[in-house]
């Protein structure tokens, strides 16, 4: 039945994200300069495949779009959505393993700051800034890494499938 007072909705829609070996992940991304719907529904994409693949951040040419758009999910469980993001400073240091959407089932030892610091634009085009540290701070680095064509696999010297890594956790809680 026809009913004229139903708006047709946008639906937000799960995105495929690319793995490493596609040329994509190694280009540099594009300014945003349009603050559009389309934008919106990008940044509105990314938060959904993001949520749905269980990880903590994804940057747009992990889904094969070459803008420099992130999403990040801190420890309080906030998007955090960065439009043309920068990295302003970074504090201190933190080594531990990282894992990435686009590298399923591979880890890898990777330094990283502490805190970090960035400048982004929210999907209206205002600037702001947010500072974090630990998990979050170690996102920030790593999904603005793919922004200019770099995976974590380029910082770590072994990379390790989730077997060994959780052998190598479990030897370390014994210790």
């Amino acid at each position: 039945m026809w009913t004229p007072w139903i708006k047709e909705e946008y639906i937000m829609a799960l995105r495929t994200i690319i793995t490493k070996g596609d040329p994509v992940l190694s280009k540099k991304a594009h300014l945003v300069t349009n603050f559009d719907e389309k934008l919106a529904i990008l940044l509105d994409d990314m938060v959904e495949t993001l949520r749905d693949s269980g990880g903590v951040g994804l940057a747009a040419p992990q889904i094969g779009i070459l803008r420099r758009v992130v999403v990040v999910i801190n420890d309080e469980d906030q998007v955090i959505e960065l439009v043309n993001p920068e990295i302003i400073a970074t504090e201190g240091e933190q080594v531990g393993f990282e894992g990435c959407l686009s590298v399923p089932g591979r880890w890898g030892k990777v330094a990283r700051p502490m805190k970090a610091r960035v400048k982004a634009q929210n999907r209206q085009g205002e600037w702001f800034e947010v500072e974090d540290e630990g998990l979050t701070a170690r996102c920030f680095c790593h999904e603005l890494d793919h922004l200019d064509g770099h995976l974590f696999t380029e910082l770590t010297d072994k990379l390790y499938t989730s077997e060994e890594l959780e052998e190598l956790m479990e030897q370390e809680g014994q210790a």
